[in-house]
Order: structure tokens, then C-alpha cells, then sequence
């Protein structure tokens, strides 16, 4: 195993055990003790359409940007997976009859995994593919091919701590109003986000200056402001 591959597996380990122990810790400090009845929509159906939808969106979008860059072979695509993973949820909620939001129980999980994820994408250097563009910026890295290099990685990660810890201080607010939307903050945010960054990598274009992540993120910024919109309408969520 070589080093990058190596610290990439670490830190997704290290990342699934964090959001898995995170999630665990916000259900029953604030979710459990709320009114929210987020975990009665949650069964074996659900966790299949969510982990189904991410697995297939995650790998889908991961490979279509290695290619449209260029690069032949199987990618995986944190983004993908987090919009796979919404329509997926969607249509089961749809079929079974569920109107509310589901989301927050996965808010800082999401967060926490991401922010610790990039950190092994960073250290896997070149191979993961997650690099930046030059940059004459003081802040620039090598990642060893002799050209200082936006650290993307580094943004999202920063980015992803920032709204873990709104996040957890909503939470500890017991505020209703990210009870029933921090989910869809989420994808705003994290879509939002995202979209900046990604003019700050040499993946391969689709549209304009536009690659296949802008895309998908711009897709999951009208989703969650789109439910927000339905929420403030009283359509549900």
C-alpha cells in the first residue's frame, strides 16, 4: 500500500467512525430528548435508499470527472454520493408516504466526516486527484511535483468545521428552526461551498468553465433552498 493510499484509508476510517460517534452522540444528547420524530421514518428501507443512492451517485459522478478529465478509472465523488444519497431518500419517502424531514439526524455526521475525510485526501497528495490548481498564494503546497498548488482539501475541510459548529451550537440551542431545516442549511452550505472551490481544480469542463461538481452542487443548493421554500409554504419537508 502506498503512502497515499495509505493516509486515505486511515483518514476514512478515521472519518466513518468520527460522523458514526458524532451521530450517535446528537441523537441522544439533543435529537432524542426532542420532539422531532426523525427516527420513527428510519428503518431498514430507508437505510437502504440512502446508502444505495450514495453509493451509486458517489461512484457515478467520481468516474464521470476522472474521464471528462481525461483519466481512466473508478472514482468516487464525496458530492455524488450526497446527492445520490438525497434522491434516493426522496423516493422512498415518496412511496412510503413520509412529508417531514429526515435529514438532521445526519447533519453532523455529514460535517464531521468531510472535514476529516479531506484531511486524508491532503496528505494523499497527487495520485487522489483532489489537488488544486497553481497558486503563487503564500499558502500554496507542493504535492510533489514541484508546483504550489491551491490546498482545496484544506478549504472544505475549514469550511465543514465552520458548520459543525454552528451545527452543534443550534443544537445545543434546541433551535426549532434547524431542527426542521438544518438539513437543507446543510446542502446549501456545503453546496455552496463546494461550487467555489471547484474553480480551483483542473478537472475537466462541461459546460463553459463550468465541471461536472459544479453541476451537482448547484443541484443541491436549489434542492435545499427549494425545500426551504416548501417548509415556509407549510408543504412539509
Amino acid at each position: 500500500m502506498t503512502g497515499g493510499v495509505f493516509y486515505h484509508v486511515l483518514f476514512d476510517i478515521l472519518a466513518a467512525l468520527a460522523a458514526g460517534g458524532v451521530t450517535i452522540f446528537v441523537l441522544v444528547w439533543r435529537l432524542q430528548a426532542s420532539r422531532h420524530d426523525v427516527q420513527d421514518a428510519v428503518g431498514l428501507g430507508y437505510a437502504l435508499a440512502l446508502v444505495s443512492g450514495a453509493v451509486l451517485g458517489g461512484y457515478f459522478f467520481g468516474t464521470a470527472n476522472l474521464w471528462l478529465s481525461g483519466i481512466w478509472g473508478i472514482g468516487r465523488s464525496i458530492a455524488g454520493a450526497l446527492l445520490g444519497a438525497i434522491a434516493g431518500v426522496e423516493i422512498y419517502k415518496a412511496r412510503a408516504g413520509i412529508s417531514g424531514s429526515t435529514g438532521i439526524l445526519f447533519v453532523a455526521g455529514f460535517a464531521v466526516s468531510v472535514m476529516i475525510g479531506r484531511l486524508g485526501c491532503f496528505f494523499a497528495g497527487r495520485p487522489d486527484f483532489t489537488y488544486g490548481v497553481a497558486t503563487s498564494l503564500p499558502w500554496g503546497v507542493d504535492f510533489g511535483d514541484g508546483v504550489m498548488r491551491h490546498p482545496v482539501q484544506l478549504y472544505e475541510s475549514a469550511a465543514m468545521a465552520a458548520f459543525l459548529i454552528f451545527a452543534l451550537v443550534m443544537l445545543a440551542r434546541r433551535s426549532r428552526f434547524f431542527m426542521d431545516k438544518g438539513f437543507y442549511l446543510l446542502t446549501i452550505w456545503y453546496g455552496a461551498q463546494r461550487f467555489i472551490w471547484e474553480f480551483l481544480k483542473p478537472y475537466g469542463k462541461v459546460i463553459g468553465p463550468f465541471n461536472i461538481f459544479h453541476v451537482v452542487c448547484a443541484a443541491l443548493v436549489g434542492y435545499g433552498a427549494w425545500m426551504l421554500v416548501r417548509i415556509n409554504r407549510g408543504q412539509g419537508g
